[in-house]
């Protein structure tokens, strides 16, 4: 766990950025926020959150500035000039790099882009904490947590594998990008997942496993170029959730669930398995909540 003073001291420069995002930024300005030396804040911005603060400002600025050409009707040039852009054609330059499309072109057709959506510093090892003190409790049990849930008629936008069965093959055919694209999307139900596809949803030539995201079932908006959009029925899913755990060990609560999900008996609760009904899925490992994948069944005849 890294020392609450560094914490806290991004931690202010993050509030500080936000209350200020319009606004001209210094390192001078951001150093007095978090009550460090310019060099010493720079350096441990970077050590907790992987990017210089400019890099940081440079991101966050433009994926506001995309959210407000994407749900306000407003001119390219005002936002340029509301996110402290010099010129028009150094943020049409820099949402161009970031986004690999003009601002003039994203706010007329809006397509789902890569929005940098950063972690509030403080509430990220706070939640680590949590899954650390709650691990240190009982450090022997093994409790996983069990639920049906109730999916209602969705549609799913997904990118197809080739051979892929399960995530590190995924990402060696597709790449890792994936999951950040599905992020921007406005009108998903819920978080990305990865995925089985039931035999009847898989397409020849194209893998068992993928990633995408459910949106309502009118769903009318754009899809990503390379994705498909397929209906899925109501349903309900048996979900899975592991006790926290430390980051570095997420394949060891991986492998915990898929044990328990081998051995389980959903028949015992009066439920059968149901893998044609919908994808099976998983969440993103994040140690503070836990690994939590989830199987379709189905409610037995009495």
């Amino acid at each position: 766990m890294e020392s609450w003073e560094k914490i806290n001291g991004v931690q202010r420069m993050q509030d500080y950025i936000e209350e200020h995002l319009n606004e001209k930024i210094t390192l001078k300005m951001l150093a007095r926020a978090s009550g460090y030396s310019p060099w010493y804040c720079s350096r441990i911005f970077k050590e907790l959150t992987g990017k210089t603060p400019f890099e940081y400002i440079r991101l966050i600025r433009l994926s506001k500035a995309a959210e407000k050409l994407r749900d306000k009707n407003t001119k390219v040039i005002d936002v340029a000039f509301d996110f402290v852009f010099d010129s028009h054609e150094g943020f049409t330059r820099a949402f161009s790099r970031q986004f690999g499309i003009s601002p003039h072109r994203y706010k007329k057709i809006v397509p789902p882009v890569k929005l940098f959506m950063p972690e509030r510093i403080r509430d990220y090892y706070l939640n680590k904490q949590k899954g650390e003190d709650r691990m240190a409790k009982d450090s022997n049990a093994n409790t996983v947590f069990v639920q049906v849930v109730d999916r209602p008629a969705r549609k799913l936008i997904l990118k197809r594998g080739i051979k892929a069965t399960h995530y590190f093959e995924y990402c060696e055919e597709v790449g890792c990008d994936v999951w950040d694209i599905l992020s921007g999307i406005k009108e998903a139900l819920y978080e990305p997942i990865g995925m089985w596809l039931p035999e009847s949803l898989i397409k020849p030539g194209t893998s068992a496993y993928a990633q995408g995201v459910e949106v309502p079932a009118d769903y009318a908006g754009p899809v990503p170029e390379g994705f498909d959009v397929i209906e899925l029925k109501p349903c309900k899913m048996m979900v899975f959730q592991s006790q926290p755990f430390d980051d570095d060990k997420f394949e060891d609560a991986i492998d915990e669930i898929w044990e328990v999900m081998k051995n389980y008996d959903p028949k015992l609760y009066g439920f059968e398995w149901a893998d044609e009904d919908a994808p099976r899925f998983q969440l993103e490992p994040q140690g503070y909540r836990g690994y939590i994948e989830a199987r379709s069944v189905r409610q037995m005849e009495r």
